[in-house]
């Protein structure tokens, strides 16, 4: 029998025998291929006309507005303890930095924001304008809404110190929060026709606070104060503060979830957020804020006219007995 090694060769019957029994399989192999090749063709044609479409009808179909992605705004804005201008002692301010919830609070929040980019309020911006809920159509119920938390500041109109808590007792007020130009914009949107319809009422007041929690940022704005005074309103300076309190632990509650955002409150007399609105304002936006104010401002009123005429009653009785 012959061996076959390395420099042999096999014998021509053999390579007869080998040949002809793969001419089959090579005729297999052959097919398939070119089935694959088919399959594959149409499959591709297939795709492209699927594509182009899809593109035709997208392009044909009119463009889905931004807003309708938007929730509504669904919690009441603010904080639950009301708001004090009395500077807490260092035992009390040490007791609640070593209670349990408040360091459990204090680590999700830095876990949130660990996860947060550098950039990411300014990309959010992209979306919306930042916008990321809707204000709602009706004032938030009295006995449901939040306070506001105090915010101090110094004065525009003469560099007084000032805070939230004092000046808006017993005012229905708009109160803006600002840092950036996109902000101012933002705001103007909301305020437009509620504060001219307003500006003359004596129970209303539209307060702004120029937000710079960054050292550097604040320190230019306060530089810069008098060319400041030359671009707001000499009747709005006495109620723009520019502070750099820190709001880390309170843009959750507040809904202030973007730093380059512009938010508007609307706060009755009792340091109570009674409606909020943020972004660019839509126009239903706009005209409920308005008619949310005329709505304060009317019952502000009439508890005013009842305290007065109470008084007078008093007044009268007292002389009477005496």
């Amino acid at each position: 029998m012959a061996e076959f090694g390395i420099g042999t060769s096999r014998p021509a019957s053999t390579m007869s025998v080998l040949y002809s029994a793969s001419r089959p399989l090579r005729r297999t192999v052959l097919t398939n291929q070119g089935s694959r090749l088919c399959f594959r063709k149409s499959l591709h044609a297939s795709s492209i006309i699927y594509n182009e479409a899809k593109s035709s009808e997208e392009s044909n179909s009119p463009p889905a507005p931004e807003n309708d992605t938007l929730p509504l705004l669904n919690r009441p804005l603010g904080v639950r303890k009301r708001p004090t201008t009395d500077i807490k002692p260092t035992v009390e301010r040490i007791k609640d930095f070593m209670n349990h919830d408040a360091l459990m609070a204090q680590r999700r929040h830095l876990i949130k924001e660990a996860g947060k980019g550098y950039f990411h309020d300014l990309n959010m911006t992209r979306k919306n304008g930042g916008k990321t809920w809707i204000a709602p159509k009706v004032l938030i119920r009295e006995d449901k809404s939040l306070y506001l938390p105090n915010i101090s500041g110094t004065s525009l109109e003469d560099g007084e110190k000032k805070d939230t808590t004092t000046m808006c007792f017993g005012k229905i007020s708009i109160l803006a929060m600002i840092g950036t130009q996109i902000s101012e914009a933002h705001v103007k949107s909301f305020t437009y026709a509620a504060h001219p319809r307003f500006s003359s009422n004596p129970l209303y007041q539209f307060v702004q606070i120029n937000l710079q929690e960054n050292l550097l940022k604040s320190l230019l704005v306060k530089v810069y104060s008098r060319s400041l005074r030359g671009v707001v309103p000499r009747e709005l300076r006495p109620t723009y503060l520019i502070s750099n309190q820190n709001m880390e632990y309170l843009r959750d509650p507040l809904g202030m979830t973007n730093s380059k955002v512009g938010y508007v409150f609307l706060i009755d007399e009792n340091l109570k957020i009674r409606w909020a609105g943020s972004g660019d304002a839509t126009l239903e936006e706009a005209q409920s804020l308005e008619s949310r104010t005329a709505v304060l401002l009317k019952r502000l009123e009439e508890k005013k006219e009842k305290e007065k005429l109470a008084r007078s009653e008093e007044e009268a009785t007292g002389a009477a007995q005496a």
